[in-house]
Parts: C-alpha cells; sequence; structure tokens
C-alpha cells in the first residue's frame, strides 16, 4: 500500500511538474514581448534587457504562483519587471547608461508611436513622465491602471500624462522645422 502511495505521488509529482514547465512556456509565450518592451523602456540597453527577462521568468517559475486571473499575471509580471529595473538601476557598480537609439528600432511592438522620432523623443523624456507614456501608449493601460501599477496617486499619473504630451509636441514640433 505504502509503494503504491509512494509511486502515486511521484507520478503526479512529474506531471505537475510538466504542467508547471507547460504553463510557464504559455505564459512566456505571451508576454514576454511585454516584459522585454518595459525592461528596455527603464535599462535602454539590449544585452541588460534579456538578461532581465530571463531573470523575471526565472523568478516566476522559482515563486511558483497561481495567477487568479489573465490581468493578476500580467499585472504580476509588470510588477516584478519595474521592480527589478529599479533594482537593477540602483546598483552602485552602473554609474552610465549607454543609450543607442539604434536599439530602440529592434522592439517590437504594436503602438501607433512607432514612428522613429516620437520613440526618440519618448525616450529622451524624464522618468516620471517616460513610464507613463510608455505604461499607457505602448503597453495600453489606463491611467487609473498606472497609478496602481506605480503605486502613486491617480491624479499625479494625468499630471503626468498631460506634461509628457506637452513636452513631447513641442520636442516633435521643433524636429520638424
Amino acid at each position: 500500500m505504502i509503494k503504491s502511495l509512494s509511486a502515486h505521488s511521484e507520478e503526479t509529482g512529474v506531471r505537475n511538474m510538466e504542467q508547471t514547465s507547460q504553463n510557464t512556456e504559455e505564459l512566456y509565450k505571451r508576454h514576454s514581448k511585454m516584459v522585454y518592451r518595459v525592461s528596455f523602456s527603464y535599462l535602454k540597453n539590449t544585452e541588460d534587457t534579456k538578461d532581465a527577462v530571463s531573470e523575471i521568468f526565472l523568478k516566476l517559475i522559482q515563486t511558483k504562483i497561481a495567477f487568479q486571473t489573465a490581468e493578476h499575471e500580467k499585472a504580476w509580471l509588470l510588477r516584478t519587471t519595474i521592480n527589478y529595473c529599479k533594482d537593477f538601476l540602483k546598483n552602485w557598480r552602473r554609474k552610465k547608461v549607454n543609450t543607442n537609439i539604434d536599439d530602440y528600432s529592434n522592439i517590437e511592438s504594436e503602438n501607433p508611436f512607432k514612428n522613429y522620432e516620437v520613440l526618440t523623443a519618448v525616450m529622451e523624456l524624464p522618468d516620471k513622465y517616460k513610464y507613463v507614456i510608455h505604461l499607457h501608449y505602448y503597453e495600453g493601460y489606463t491611467s487609473q491602471e498606472i497609478s496602481k501599477i506605480l503605486k502613486k496617486p491617480h491624479s499625479t499619473i494625468r499630471y503626468h500624462l498631460q506634461e509628457a504630451r506637452k513636452i513631447l509636441t513641442m520636442k516633435i514640433i521643433r524636429l520638424r522645422r
């Protein structure tokens, strides 16, 4: 009797590992591009961004979290990505990020801001504006959702979006002259 319980638990364990592997692979396929885009908007470096994506999905595997909804998994990945990138940038060894605007053209996105000059202007914004613009226009979040993600008041997010739009408008007008 004990042997059959042991065999059953081993079989169940193997099946659970296979399901976990399949679930993680499906999550990776669904969200890896989003994690890459968000990471790149913070890190501005292709190699560091690839490392960040790997670390985020490794953390997902290690935590073995069960998501309640598709929005929950997306929000968890987004929050984890943002936290990882902020921690990475705080590292005392990283003094200066080498920003090469040509790296931005390699990022896949379904956004209306694919235009090179707009993308360049967005990436030159101060961080507090760049992040809200990225989340709103590139990832499709509402200002209310962004306030929860960034843990800032909704009015602050709306103000940052408004100011970022003004700055972008002025930059693009100057570029086109």
